[in-house]
């Protein structure tokens, strides 16, 4: 009696069109291929319960809930043979092919294919199944290619060829239609931008006047918009010149078959003061040039997180990286929302210099490592990282070694895919608990010393000029609140435990203190927490 081989089929469609049908295009795969296990009965095959479908998931790559399941369970040795009704159905990608086939073997697993007859246990059967592939993930970029001929081609001929339906717009039978009210508040940007000439300023006019993004309303019934404008926005219609009644492509104007509602003198009048800022911005060395991961770092809920700058004695300058929602020229528009996050550039950037940089042969400056970095979702604990190894990569170093030390070195789940890497990077804790004294810091120089003691002093020296010194208790009746961020940090440290601000006075602060986080940090009013906090605990 021929042993028993458990079966699993596995089905996929690209689009979601058709699958509210009864009988669709998945329950017809799995229908040739439960034939196909039927006609293997003799041979001891069998077809679980199972199912793996993937509904309106592109075989361009392995980020598949159904895929990811079938490869689990393959892993923990509940399936013997898995069944497509064709090899593309797996998978259009030769590189993830590769990688699945790597699975197949480790667990002993056979491939079947209903409509070509292949056996993945020999070599002739991997390299016809090369072949194939070879011609799917071709098919696969020359649809992509035709799609995008169409849709230039139809821009070019000035048909809306879908996307956000631009405020001042709504949309007809493929074609733009003005919105009277919404048309009158895009001319009123614009020509509150001439008068104000300035981006941060139109933010909080049109904050106070009330005025809100365009609201959505997705086929599903979730809804977005409607929120104050931002600086990125507003850059954004101001410059959009489907206002003059033009299509763009690829940065070509073409004319448009919808009505413009802005008139060319003033569009070209919002062009010139915007190009008078850029270039007044740009000609001049700027704080933000020395933040290489700005515009590619955002926090957990996908808010962008921008330079922001503090400063020391000597004028030293201390750099961050800070949600949007609590810079100042922000909580106007972060709708209540302060649930940002603060981390220090130089300690982050570091981290991601070192660890990129030992997985190169070659000693690589950090100019190329950041340009690599495409995107960082960031946590106080971790960075998820985004790069291109294009960038990294040499002769001696192609895109799959580079991955293996990746896995080897940072992160065991990093994944290549589309040719982008992506890892978790692990933000080290800072030393917290129970010190073993005597833990007297040596600091890195004179300088870090004198900076600590100047923190206290700025401190006390800002509390007393806002009535609010413990030191001079008479004065608390006049006690005002401080207005500003950069002062709120420094209050604080005037209110931490008397020994801990003798230290700082001192320069005694533990082992692995460091100063330049101390500005900012989230500090209990409990003096016992405080100590715990800067390992100071006794």
């Amino acid at each position: 009696m021929s042993a028993r081989l458990r079966c699993a089929i596995y089905t996929r469609k690209s689009t979601e069109e058709g699958l509210e049908q009864t009988f669709n295009s998945l329950d017809a795969q799995r229908e040739a291929c439960e034939a196909y296990v039927l006609s293997q009965a003799g041979e001891g095959w069998e077809c679980l319960p199972e199912l793996y479908d993937d509904g309106g998931w592109s075989g361009g790559n392995m980020d598949r809930p159904a895929l990811l399941r079938l490869l689990a369970d393959i892993g923990k040795g509940r399936i013997d043979v898995v069944v497509v009704y064709k090899v593309d159905r797996l998978t259009r990608s030769l590189m993830d092919f590769a990688r699945i086939v790597e699975v197949f073997d480790q667990n002993k697993v056979s491939f079947v294919s209903v409509t070509q007859a292949f056996n993945t246990t020999s070599s002739m059967g991997r390299l016809t199944l090369n072949v194939l592939l070879s011609f799917a993930q071709f098919e696969r970029e020359v649809t992509g290619e035709r799609i995008r001929d169409k849709i230039a081609q139809s821009k070019a001929r000035g048909i809306w060829m879908g996307g956000h339906v631009p405020l001042g717009y709504d949309l007809g039978e493929r074609v733009l239609l003005p919105h009277p009210t919404e048309a009158e508040t895009v001319r009123h940007i614009f020509r509150r931008y001439l008068e104000l000439k300035s981006l941060p300023a139109l933010v909080k006019d049109l904050t106070a006047a009330g005025i809100l993004t365009k609201r959505r309303t997705s086929r599903a019934g979730n809804t977005q918009g409607g929120i104050p404008f931002n600086c990125s926005g507003l850059s954004h219609i101001l410059r959009n010149r489907i206002y003059l009644g033009e299509i763009v492509h690829r940065g070509k104007a073409h004319a448009g078959e919808h009505e413009a509602i802005v008139d060319k003198a003033l569009f070209k009048a919002v062009q010139d003061q915007l190009a008078t800022n850029h270039h007044r911005h740009h000609t001049r060395k700027t704080r933000a040039g020395s933040c290489p991961l700005t515009g590619r770092i955002v926090d957990g809920e996908g808010q962008p997180m921008r330079p922001s700058f503090s400063y020391g004695r000597g004028s030293r300058t201390y750099r961050y990286y800070v949600s949007e929602c609590l810079l100042p020229t922000a909580k106007a528009t972060s709708g209540g929302n302060l649930q940002g996050i603060r981390l220090p550039a130089v300690r982050i950037e570091t981290l991601l210099f070192r660890a990129i940089g030992e997985l190169l042969p070659e000693p690589t400056g950090p100019d190329m490592i950041f340009a690599a970095i495409t995107r960082i979702e960031a946590t106080p604990t971790a960075l998820r990282v985004t790069l291109d190894p294009a960038r990294l990569v040499s002769e001696s170093l192609s895109a799959d070694a580079l991955l293996d030390r990746v896995r080897r070195q940072i992160d065991p789940d990093a994944a290549l895919s589309d040719g982008r890497m992506t890892f978790t990077l692990a933000i080290p804790a800072g030393r917290k608990g129970r010190t073993v004294a005597p833990s007297v810091r040596k600091h890195r120089n004179s300088e870090d010393t004198a900076d600590m003691a100047e923190l206290v002093r700025v401190a006390h020296r800002k509390l007393a000029e806002h009535d609010a010194s413990p030191l001079d208790p008479g004065q608390h009746a006049r006690m005002r609140a401080p207005v500003d961020a950069w002062t709120r940090e420094r209050i604080a440290i005037g209110l931490l435990a008397p020994d801990i601000q003798k230290a700082l006075l001192q320069g005694t602060m533990p082992r692995g203190f460091d100063p330049d986080e101390l500005v900012g940090m989230n500090l209990p009013l409990d003096w016992g927490e405080q100590r715990r906090m800067l390992g100071m605990a006794g």
